[in-house]
């Protein structure tokens, strides 16, 4: 792919919400669905859809673990459907996005900090990876010597590939790529 062109965005997880006109009850979800209690939530693993559920102290309905919409919907539908309801009213709120891309080329973390500054740059010994705070797409970046980068709480994957593109620039004008990994 063409270097002006952002690399290819692959949404690992997206969190939703939802919400029902009449909040899902926590003792009927642990004894219904086999929910465990932690904390404040109670935990539920569907199978199919496959997803995990979340039920809040507010009875909302959170669900992880998928990357589409309507699979969300699907599972938050299955939940309530089990619970002996139905999901007419549920209202949905978009939370964060995980994804995934990779560059055309590795890199190479020495004076990275520099060249990025004044952004936060922050290397991380246990993932072998350096953490980019990206405070003007409003989203946290890992990112490999490989070229492979995670982007963690991201609004859209739109913002994860305008994130890509300005980091990657930013990069190659500090002259910090290495060879070509075939990526991006």
């Amino acid at each position: 792919m063409s270097e002006s062109n952002a690399p290819e965005v692959r949404v690992e997880n997206q969190l939703v919400r939802f919400t029902h006109g009449e909040p899902v009850d926590q003792e009927i979800a642990l004894s219904r669905l086999s929910g465990r209690r932690s904390g404040d939530y109670i935990l539920i693993q569907l199978k199919v859809p496959r997803a995990t559920i979340l039920i809040d102290s507010r009875g909302r309905i959170i669900v992880h673990g998928t990357k589409r919409l309507q699979i969300a919907r699907a599972a938050a539908k299955e939940v309530l459907l089990q619970m002996g309801r139905s999901d007419d009213g549920l209202s949905t709120e978009m939370g964060p996005v995980q994804a995934s891309f990779q560059f055309s080329r590795g890199l190479s973390f020495d004076g990275l900090e520099d060249a990025l500054y004044p952004a936060s740059v922050e290397r991380d010994s246990h993932l072998g990876c350096v953490r980019i705070e990206d405070r003007r797409h409003e989203m946290e970046l890992l990112l490999w010597e490989n070229g492979k980068a995670v982007a963690l709480g991201a609004s859209h994957a739109n913002l994860v590939a305008m994130s890509a593109v300005y980091w990657r620039s930013k990069i190659a004008a500090a002259g910090l790529f290495t060879a070509a990994t075939g990526g991006d």
